[in-house]
């Protein structure tokens, strides 16, 4: 006789496709398990609109009734939508975190202890042909941080606030932790640019003696021009 009950099964199978309905019956008990314990007060996407619908922000969906809204919350959408608000919180929380941990170390570098000003050594120059001026600096680093190149530019007169603001001089700045930086007075002169790979003006860091040298030449002005003609007309 036909067994209806257990047709279509296998021996040892404890029926057709019984742990694929244990599963679905699972997934269904939680669903309605966090129905029932789900505080609606408390959902920033719940809302109930002025027609007495309950809307859903987060899906831009309408329910009828709070047991809808609350099943469409356990719902593959709304599960979808959950989980990219929490990646794009988590993307935020990391950035947010890592611009703190730059912060952080760039106050923690500025906090860094001044030692005081290098010794340092200015050497007034003269090409014999070209009779141009220049300046040789050399500055002795020697308590330099690790991992730190010295610095230096140009700043004019007018950038300062020490002094008046002369339009005859310019100044030649240079920085390297831990020492204050130190600013040189110079002529308000052109200076010599070279094009790439020239190397104008010079500049050389020593990474054993700690010694940071620059070069620089001034271009030829209409005086100097004047006092060599002289000088060869003597």
């Amino acid at each position: 006789m036909l067994d209806r009950e257990n047709w279509g099964g296998k021996t040892g199978s404890g029926g057709p496709a019984s742990e694929e309905w244990q599963n679905i019956d699972r997934k269904e008990r939680l669903r309605k398990l966090a129905i029932e314990t789900a505080d609606l007060s408390k959902d920033p996407y719940f809302m109930k609109n002025y027609l007495g619908q309950f809307e859903c922000k987060l899906c831009f969906t309408v329910h009828l009734t709070e047991a809808n809204y609350l099943a469409h919350t356990q719902a593959k959408r709304h599960q979808e939508n959950l989980a990219k608000i929490a990646f794009q919180k988590s993307k935020e929380q990391t950035s947010a975190a890592q611009m703190y941990n730059q912060k952080k170390k760039i106050q923690s570098i500025r906090k860094t202890a001044k030692i005081g000003i290098p010794g340092y050594t200015i050497t007034k120059q003269q090409d014999p042909a070209s009779k141009q001026f220049g300046l040789l600096v050399q500055i002795d680093y020697s308590q330099i941080n690790e991992g730190i190149q010295p610095r230096y530019r140009i700043m004019s007169a007018y950038e300062q606030h020490k002094e008046t603001p002369d339009k005859n001089f310019q100044y030649l700045l240079f920085a390297a932790e831990p020492y204050d930086t130190i600013a040189i007075k110079i002529p308000n002169w052109q200076i010599e640019r070279g094009g790439e790979g020239e190397g104008k003006p010079y500049t050389h860091f020593d990474d054993e003696s700690k010694i940071f040298t620059l070069s620089l030449t001034f271009k030829p002005r209409s005086d100097d021009s004047k006092d060599a003609n002289q000088s060869k007309q003597k």
